[in-house]
């Protein structure tokens, strides 16, 4: 006697049912849900409460007043500076268009108007905090301030963001593109051979993604012009990394490796990038991985070749070269353990 038309259906339902949430599926959409969770808690504790910590402040004062005001801007409550002195007003303002300090205090030895330098190219936030931090200093010994802005933002760089969306464009790229090869040919390659083939698929994509990039921000737009080769080869740089270390994940973990990217890179690595707000002012652990991700890397670099004659670039660029270089031999070492593995277990 044959099931009624009804429970057929209904068994029918159940059996898809049962196929399409395997304990496999069930997992990768728990892995999604973890990395969603993730990705709002990064983002709203990073930037809910911005706070400065140890904003680098020159002082340029009188012997007699020097290490007092140097004291008072130290023992403000929340470690929020920390100030130094300066031989004269022009060493202070060469540290700050080197980008080494944020900011200088001028005392002025025979009047109660003293001035504040600092360089909004370093980040709209910190400038905002610098001349908060003075005002409150000054106005405890009831003297006044005028701030000079040494390093302005250039007209098209609203807010000093367009470096950081800048980079953000170019490492969605660089993942996206490694992500889409993963998928389409498979995460893991079948030779060392095949790894290496694909990882110099990634010189082509990176050059048109870091020209295309300058070009865009530069001549198109206007936003950050007069750098358009150090732009562009940071670009490069940026997007072969990013991509090198999303091939790399990919072998290591197959499919999971894409969700690792997207924790590194996205969950971790836009918050603490210093875009919105520089690492100064974000919480501890933003701020200590900040440089050690291509998001955070990438960014203070554009600044630095924009706006500070690109001092103090080295180190970032070796943490973008090591995730290019540990990427690439990553992916074409794991893929051949993989492989070498695959055959002894067929054997």
């Amino acid at each position: 006697m044959s099931a009624p038309p009804g429970s057929r259906r209904v068994w029918g339902f159940v059996m898809d049912a049962r196929e399409a949430f395997v304990l496999r599926t069930a997992g990768l959409v728990c892995g999604v849900l973890l990395l969603q969770m993730g990705f709002i808690f990064s983002y709203v504790a990073a930037f809910h409460d911005p706070k400065p910590h140890r904003v680098p402040v020159a002082i340029v004062a009188p012997a007699s007043v020097a290490p007092r005001l140097v004291g008072a801007i130290n023992a403000l409550p929340g470690d929020v500076a920390r100030a130094r002195v300066a031989s004269s007003r022009r060493a202070a303002a060469a540290q700050i268009r080197a980008g080494s300090t944020s900011a200088a205090i001028i005392v002025n030895p025979v009047g109660t108007t003293d001035r504040l330098l600092y360089a909004a190219g370093g980040g709209d936030a910190v400038a905002t905090t610098v001349q908060e931090v003075a005002g409150q200093v000054e106005a405890r010994y009831h003297r006044r301030i005028v701030a000079t802005d040494l390093v302005p933002l250039q007209p098209g760089d609203g807010r000093g963001l367009s470096g950081f969306y800048l980079v953000v464009g170019w490492i969605v790229g660089g993942y996206l593109m490694a992500s889409l090869l993963g998928v389409v040919n498979g995460m893991r390659h079948q030779t060392a051979r095949k790894a290496l083939i694909r990882l110099l698929g990634i010189v082509p994509y990176a050059i048109v993604s870091g020209f295309g990039g300058a070009l865009i921000v530069d001549q198109l737009l206007g936003a950050l012009t007069g750098h358009f080769l150090e732009l562009a080869l940071l670009g490069v740089l940026v997007v072969a990394a990013t991509a090198a270390a999303t091939m790399a994940f990919q072998v290591l973990l197959g499919t999971v490796g894409i969700g690792a990217v997207i924790l590194v890179f996205v969950v971790l690595g836009n918050p603490s990038a210093g875009g919105p707000y520089q690492p100064s002012l974000l919480p501890g652990f933003w701020r200590a991985i900040s440089g050690w991700l291509p998001n955070g890397a990438g960014t203070d670099t554009v600044r630095r070749i924009v706006y500070f004659g690109s001092n103090a670039i080295t180190g970032h660029l070796l943490v973008l070269s090591g995730y290019l270089v540990i990427g690439a031999a990553v992916a074409v070492i794991g893929t051949q353990l993989h492989a070498r593995a695959q055959r002894e277990a067929v054997a």
